[in-house]
């Protein structure tokens, strides 16, 4: 619990003395009828609590005399518990994950105007929950009502956003094993999806044996739904249908990570479905590779977000233009972003309790500067639809992405997911095998 202790006072100490926090977790949500998604707490409640139940609301109150960490849950009910598992209740709250006060969430209306007296900022994030969008300027107005009391209400809100997200940004070395756990999971995964291949399989095939070997290592969810996009599919960026029959001389693109105690991994491999890469297929491969390569050499301290991004294009502009894919000088190519044609994508996100992990790209308009402990991913890849106009058939349907897990370290940076073959030689080697 002390890394929460820690989140909770630097937060705290960020919002000043006269404020207040308020940050519900993700509501229950229904798949059909009366059956439920498996349930995830929102990542900036459980970052600040390690608190995992739904219907909960988590308060910070810095300076308050009784503590300023406040905690609404459900309360205990044996008879609901015997159908759907445990629950912690107010007590728990307290003794299990530190609360300074816990109350039912049943008491919400009655005990949380009282917190907001006498407060000049409430932090909350409008838009992240409908319920509390409503139920805030209700309690507002509330607090207005009593003015002739000697009370007032807070006169601003701030988006927790702002201060939580730049937290978050910047992992601790507890956040850094977690991550290095899941980005090791996910590459053995990758890695027997590698092994198993070959034509005839379905797609859901090789994503159910990535998900086993999750689950067999320790982690029990995806830290998203799997793309497992053979031939055609390969070539479409976000495809999760994963229900086409492999084919024999088609690619594969696999696009899956594990989340392991709320922290993910993304990491994809293109390979051949038969185990050996033709002619066209190798030598686009082969260019994304030294896009990506050539990106990765660009994550270090002092340089900025975008460094890894024009990297990556300048090789795959310079490659395009070489095997007759894109005609004109390189620097007209760059400029007028014809590129776009084949990529289309940045060449990577932040990474953390998120895939999409939170934190600005930008301060003001300036791109932001790389620093120690941010994570991101890198991932360049050239999709070639079939029909392409203007494009020589041999090289339609052949779709490569490879993307890798970055962490920015004091002197250049560590390949997280770097236990996954990504060569040619190293991957027909390996599916040989």
């Amino acid at each position: 619990m002390q890394e929460y202790v820690k989140r909770r006072k630097r937060l705290m100490h960020m919002m000043g003395k006269d404020s207040i926090a308020i940050l519900p977790t993700m509501p229950v949500a229904t798949r059909n009828r009366d059956i439920e998604y498996p349930y995830r707490p929102d990542s900036d409640f459980f970052y600040l609590s390690g608190f995992s139940e739904p219907q909960a609301v988590l308060v910070l109150v810095p300076g308050r005399t009784q503590g300023g960490y406040i905690l609404f849950c459900r309360e205990r009910e044996p008879d609901q518990e015997m159908w759907v598992g445990p629950r912690h209740g107010p007590e728990g709250a307290r003794s299990t994950y530190g609360a300074d006060d816990a109350f039912p969430i049943s008491d919400i209306d009655e005990i949380l105007p009282g917190l907001l007296e006498n407060r000049e900022k409430v932090y909350y994030t409008m838009g992240s929950c409908p319920e509390y969008d409503l139920k805030i300027p209700e309690w507002l107005k509330h607090i207005r009502l009593k003015s002739r009391t000697g009370v007032h209400a807070p006169g601003e809100i701030v988006s927790l956003e702002h201060l939580l997200h730049e937290m978050r940004l910047f992992k601790s070395r507890k956040e850094i094993t977690l991550m290095r756990r899941a980005a090791k999971i996910s590459a053995q995964a990758h890695v027997r999806a590698m092994q198993v291949c070959q034509p005839g399989m379905w797609e859901y095939q090789i994503e159910a044996e990535l998900i086993a070997e999750f689950m067999h290592k320790g982690c029990k969810s995806t830290a998203y739904p799997p793309i497992v996009g053979g031939g055609e599919n390969a070539c479409i960026l976000h495809y999760t249908d994963n229900n086409t029959v492999l084919k024999d001389g088609d690619l594969l693109l696999i696009d899956a990570g594990a989340e392991h105690r709320y922290y993910a991994a993304d990491i994809t491999r293109t390979i051949p479905v038969n185990g050996r890469f033709s002619e066209p297929q190798r030598l686009i491969y082969e260019l994304v590779l030294e896009a990506q390569l050539a990106a990765i050499d660009k994550i270090k301290p002092g340089n900025h977000w975008m460094d890894p991004h024009h990297a990556a294009v300048r090789v795959l502009a310079r490659g395009l233009r070489k095997l007759g894919l894109l005609k004109g000088d390189l620097r007209s190519i760059i400029k007028k972003e014809s590129y776009k044609r084949f990529f289309m994508h940045r060449t990577g996100h932040w990474l953390g309790m998120d895939v999409h992990d939170v934190g600005d790209y930008k301060i003001g308009d300036t791109w932001r500067m790389l620093e120690p402990g941010m994570v991101m991913t890198v991932e360049p890849g050239l999709y070639i639809a079939g029909g392409s106009k203007g494009v020589a058939k041999k090289w339609w349907n052949i779709g490569v992405r490879i993307e890798d897990d970055i962490l920015v370290t004091r002197d250049g940076c560590e390949v997280l997911s770097r236990d996954v073959p990504k060569s040619v030689d190293e991957i027909e080697a390996l599916m040989s095998a």
